[in-house]
């Protein structure tokens, strides 16, 4: 069996739900005020389909990587060093 290196901070999932909320819901807002007005008439299906992509790839390419990046000492419970 192998031992968990005490040293290794456990990273918190509330503490990153709450940083992906805090970024997504603003980000999903705007985006649904862009599309709302181009996309006027179309079936919820639709516009889902054209919605969806948007924010899958936005959240994986760019919010997740910047949050993780700039937060990790509040994801990672450390004590943020500044340089």
């Amino acid at each position: 069996m192998s031992q968990i290196s005490a040293s290794r901070p456990t990273p918190s999932k509330h503490r990153l739900a709450l940083l992906m909320l805090l970024a997504i819901y603003p980000f999903v807002t705007a985006i649904l005020y862009v599309l709302m007005p181009l996309t006027e008439g179309w079936p919820i299906w639709a516009r889902t389909a054209l919605l969806a992509p948007i924010m899958v790839v936005s959240i994986i390419y760019g919010i997740a990587p910047t949050i993780q990046k700039h937060f990790a000492w509040f994801i990672l419970r450390q004590p943020r060093l500044i340089a």
